[in-house]
């Protein structure tokens, strides 16, 4: 057994969250996540598109069972670099424009990464109702430290199609009980599945357990196709952050909330899970006293859409803990909420033997 960190989920976290890694350029989580599944997995290979495919108990007579996050990050790319050597830049993944204006990113080259802000026009030069307009990503740049007849291009290597990462470091906050980093969506569903190996490597499933790390999630759910096709699973587990809804203006009010547990989803825009599989993952949470929370998407969605519907059909169910200002620089997540996801999710694939599996496809 290989010698770990006094906290070893802390550390992957660390890890994880601070690679690069936005859609089609997963290669830095990907080796983070590869690296720490390699002592525990029975084998790990990778489909054409670089989703990350380990087994545990690979030679199990009993079903597969597929539990997957994505290794992808909401970032950007370059689009234009314009004579004056500023950056104009396309979303990869849901942005809002507020949130973008004045970050930090670093634009990641072919000589390496460099540090620029995201500019716009000031207030003060915007007429009272330019104020009032949200600005989108194309009325946007990135000064990297633009002047006059600036090459960027050839003087740092910037290149049209390189991305874009936020700028955001791992930092455990003031309340030690919570995380405050980049990527949470969902490079904690990343570890999630090292740590849910690693539990099992001093305990047994009648299964064969297979763990995935997907590309391109953020930009239409593309390797959870892939890594489907590949694996052809008999039920799956989709591991996925939820949105924690315990800021104003509701407050406390929200179950949705931080320190309450995983999120387990009744209904999102691309999937509505299994409900024998659902009920199963109630029960188990019931049963072994894990705290959860029962939520639906109305827009957006997980893997699961793409799992789900995938050969002839995979009953799958998305847990994972609550994130708050997804798809931003920042999000916080408390670490209770992350060790009874994976709490959760280890004591429902302990229960999906061969018989049990079988009983949540559809009967007359």
């Amino acid at each position: 057994m290989p010698v770990e960190k006094s906290d070893f989920s802390e550390e992957l976290l660390r890890e994880l969250t601070n690679a690069e890694g936005v859609s089609g350029f997963e290669d830095g989580a990907r080796s983070v996540m590869s690296r720490h599944l390699k002592p525990y997995a029975d084998k790990i290979e990778f489909d054409r598109i670089g989703s990350l495919i380990a087994t545990h108990g690979a030679d199990s007579k009993g079903p597969k069972v597929l539990v997957a996050g994505h290794l992808d990050e909401v970032g950007f790319m370059v689009k234009e670099i314009t004579p004056e050597g500023y950056i104009k830049f396309l979303p990869l993944g849901g942005w809002w424009g507020h949130v973008t204006l004045g970050q930090r990113m670093r634009v990641v080259t072919s000589k390496g990464p460099i540090l620029g802000i995201v500019g716009s026009r000031p207030p003060h030069l915007l007429e009272a109702k330019e104020r009032q307009v949200v600005l989108e990503p194309k009325d946007m740049f990135i000064d990297i430290g633009a002047t006059e007849k600036y090459n960027a291009a050839k003087k740092l290597g910037v290149r049209i199609g390189d991305p874009i990462v936020p700028e955001s470091e791992f930092t455990v906050m003031a309340n030690k009980k919570l995380y405050l980093a980049k990527a949470f969506d969902n490079r904690a569903s990343c570890a999630m599945v090292v740590d849910l190996f690693r539990k099992f490597q001093r305990s047994k499933h009648p299964n064969q357990l297979v763990g995935a790390g997907c590309v391109q999630e953020e930009v239409g759910l593309r390797g959870a196709a892939t890594v489907a096709n590949f694996v052809k699973p008999d039920v799956a587990i989709i591991c996925d952050i939820g949105i924690a809804q315990d800021t104003p203006p509701t407050g406390f009010s929200r179950d949705e909330k931080l320190g309450a547990g995983p999120l387990l989803l009744a209904f999102d825009a691309t999937m509505i899970p299994n409900t024998k599989l659902r009920d199963l993952v109630i029960d188990t949470a019931e049963k072994k006293k894990i705290p959860f929370t029962m939520t639906t998407m109305d827009r957006g969605g997980t893997d699961g859409g793409r799992v789900h519907i995938s050969n002839i059909g995979v009953p799958s169910v998305v847990i994972g803990p609550p994130i708050r200002y997804i798809h931003s620089h920042n999000g916080i997540m408390a670490r209770s909420d992350y060790d009874n996801a994976v709490k959760l999710v280890y004591e429902v694939v302990k229960r999906l033997d061969k018989k049990t599996v079988e009983g949540l496809y559809p009967r007359a």
